[in-house]
């Protein structure tokens, strides 16, 4: 199979399920290995910068135009470069190469509607400036500045969690969970904010009614927010820009003030969700993917912070057949979204051979799935064996692209004996077919204690107390 020029590597681990999966990882190294076997590697960089300034580095390889192949080098960059835009962030792309290449991938994001839809929703609307590309000679130094985050465990704190199909709050004493309550609700296409206001307050206050006192509230939500202001979060998708603007924009900072202004902090769910992992297993170098309504990535470094980078790993491709399914809000193929969440259990229904109520969501979809699960159904535990092959091509595939030595795995599709497939199914890619990383990269799922508690609990640490 062929993408564009850029040719496409069957698995070794064939999926019953979806047989024409092309995972990134094996069409990237298939590459890089064509290239460095063509006589004339022409080396490219690319830097992404944010506005704050911090500044990350990728360079690789690609063929020189006098190679019949050379149609694959676009795909292979573009590619990369929406990972590395929804995984790093930035408003700028500083490219090192053929000037050709250059204009084309501004064309890319100024003419396509994916590209369009990557150049509002990241540049400017996470980082406040339209997307540029700009031809370098050289890239700008790579700065890359990380920061502590949360576990602070002293006191009386709400934690809570938005999720697109249900909102949990917990109340916290000193690091130990008194109350913890799941409200199921429907947050994506509410184009009233005061549905979401309302909501979160009544999960506060149920939350707070088991406290002493409130000293600190934090929480994690789907979306990337910046000193407590919602940049972009697809709970309020259904909202008007206008309306965005005036109400979403500073609603946690209207909440944080009906709450007497205590210390408050609210972040994306997948860094939260890393942090989670970080502090119940004690390691680091963690990469925390939720598989929810949609798929949340977090990351910790090595010294146990977070860096500047935003790890919307939804976004990300991890299948480069052309005729992979398409995200329903950038119109991409192949994107994570489709392969870890509660859309793909959907998807894969009908190859499973199981038969639902088309009129079902996509939670009762699962909860049926989950269901015949618990009774050893093997169409069911095909589907989940479906996505641990998915997941671990998934990883090799981000292990190119950050420090990793732990994966943590959680969220409503983990729920009950299919994380467990998961995870084997993602060690079994590892070692048939990157065994460098299967000895290096660890695989984890919360106890049932964890599932419940961790998230509210490392939410409610994000803040730290004044003195």
């Amino acid at each position: 199979m062929n993408n564009n020029g850029l040719a496409l590597v069957a698995p070794r681990i064939t999926l019953a399920l979806d047989p024409y999966f092309c995972p990134a990882v094996l069409a990237n190294r298939a590459f890089r290995s064509l290239v460095r076997s063509s006589d004339n590697p022409v080396p490219v960089g690319l830097a992404l910068e944010q506005t704050d300034g911090n500044v990350s580095h990728f360079k690789s390889e690609i063929l020189p135009d006098s190679h019949p192949q050379a149609v694959g080098n676009f795909t292979y960059l573009e590619r990369i470069l929406r990972l590395l835009l929804w995984s790093r962030g930035g408003f700028r792309i500083h490219f090192e190469g053929p000037p050709a290449l250059a204009t084309k991938l501004a064309a890319y994001y100024r003419d396509t509607a994916t590209g369009r839809f990557d150049s509002n929703i990241v540049a400017e609307r996470m980082f406040d400036h339209p997307l540029e590309v700009v031809h370098a000679r050289e890239l700008p130094a790579e700065r890359n500045s990380a920061t502590a985050l949360g576990r602070h465990l002293e006191g009386c704190r709400i934690g809570f969690d938005l999720g697109g199909s249900d909102r949990k709050a917990a109340a916290v004493i000193d690091g130990k969970v008194v109350f913890s309550e799941e409200t199921v609700w429907d947050p994506y296409f509410q184009t009233d904010p005061q549905y979401h206001f309302d909501g979160i307050m009544d999960s506060l206050k149920k939350a707070a009614a088991h406290l002493p006192r409130v000293d600190a509230i934090g929480g994690s939500a789907a979306g990337i927010y910046l000193n407590n202001r919602v940049k972009v979060s697809s709970l309020f998708r259904g909202v008007p820009p206008d309306v965005f603007n005036g109400r979403v924009r500073d609603m946690f900072l209207e909440i944080r003030k009906a709450w007497r202004n205590v210390p408050f902090q609210v972040m994306n769910d997948g860094e939260v969700t890393a942090l989670a992992g970080s502090m119940s297993l004690g390691k680091n170098r963690i990469l925390g993917i939720s598989f929810g309504t949609s798929t949340a990535g977090g990351y910790v470094n090595a010294e146990g912070n977070i860096t500047s980078w935003i790890n919307e790993l939804a976004f990300a491709p991890v299948d480069y057949n052309p005729n992979a399914p398409r995200d329903e809000w950038s119109g991409d193929y192949g994107c994570n979204v489709q392969y870890f969440s509660q859309q793909c259990v959907g998807r894969l229904l009908a190859p499973a051979g199981i038969e639902v109520d088309a009129k079902l969501g996509l939670p009762e979809k699962l909860k049926h799935v989950q269901s015949l699960m618990q009774q050893a159904d093997p169409r069911a535990r095909k589907i989940y064996e479906t996505i641990g092959t998915y997941f671990g091509y998934a990883i090799a595939h981000l292990a190119d692209y950050y420090d990793l030595e732990n994966v943590l795995i959680l969220g409503r599709v983990t729920s009950g004996p299919g994380g467990e497939v998961i995870i084997a199914g993602a060690t079994e890619v590892l070692k048939t077919e990157f065994p460098e990383l299967a000895e290096k990269i660890a695989f984890h799922i919360p106890d049932e204690k964890q599932k419940r508690h961790g998230q509210a609990v490392a939410a409610a640490s994000l803040p730290a107390l004044p003195g």
